[in-house]
């Protein structure tokens, strides 16, 4: 089975333009995305699907692989898609955001490992949340999902709700989990995702997966020790910054 990463990364981001390019260790966010992906051995291949020319020559300039897309795609998944279309020796595309430089090899390796069951067609993963704060973030999406993994609803509401339970001993009990923004799909199957209209859920939430659970398309979800560590604003990046230097000393 044939394993490839592709990396949507665009310029125009709303609240971080020009996020891709920004410095990491010395090192574009890109880069540094590309190397962890890279690391994985079960990867056969990583490439950049991009619309920008600086982000192409600054893939390039490193040394990486990169295809130009359309721009007008809505999501990365209609990017990569894209991209998918062409990879026709592909069996199984894994989505890998661009913002997300402390990706781990372990992560992927744990997304990979979901293929050897052919009931499943697309995986993701799922970190447990320990903090009421998070629990009660709108802009961190829960997890919920059978014993078995498979993904039941996504939300940005604090699910599950814990009756009788004191709102800050929630995060106590081990009963919710963050949605990583990482995915994998079986390549027929991403292609057929990207044909599928607005489900009203999606658009209540702006989650893209509820589409595909809308649709009857099994997600099934990892747990991982590893939270995610994505960029979304330049404050993240601060962040990240800190990050960085506290795990390379």
């Amino acid at each position: 089975m044939k394993f490839t990463a592709i990396i949507p990364a665009r310029y125009a981001s709303t609240r971080f333009p020009g996020k891709p390019l920004a410095l990491i260790g010395g090192k574009p966010m890109i880069q540094r995305v590309y190397e962890q992906a890279s690391a994985c051995q079960l990867l056969a291949d990583v490439v950049v699907a991009t619309d920008d020319e600086r982000i192409r020559q600054a893939v390039e300039s490193f040394g990486g692989k990169v295809i130009m897309t359309r721009s007008d795609h809505i999501s990365g998944t209609d990017r990569i898609a894209e991209v998918a279309m062409n990879l026709t020796d592909t069996d199984v595309v894994v989505n890998i955001q661009g913002d997300e430089p402390f990706v781990r090899v372990e992560q992927l390796e744990q997304l990979c490992s979901f293929f050897t069951q052919p009931e499943v067609a697309i995986a993701t993963l799922a970190h447990p949340i320990a903090e009421t704060a998070m629990i009660t973030d709108p802009n961190v999406v829960k997890a919920v999902f059978t014993p078995t993994g498979r993904a039941l609803y996504f939300s940005r509401a604090s699910i599950p709700f814990l009756r009788g339970v004191d709102h800050q001993d929630w995060g106590n009990k081990g009963a919710h989990f963050q949605h990583l923004g990482l995915y994998a799909y079986r390549r027929e199957v991403l292609l057929e995702l990207t044909k599928l209209p607005p489900a009203p859920l999606e658009q209540a939430e702006s989650l893209e997966q509820l589409r595909w659970l809308a649709a009857d398309y099994p997600i099934y979800i990892g747990v991982t020790a590893h939270k995610s560590l994505g960029i979304d604003t330049p404050e993240d990046l601060v962040k990240a910054e800190v990050y960085w230097a506290n795990t390379t000393r």
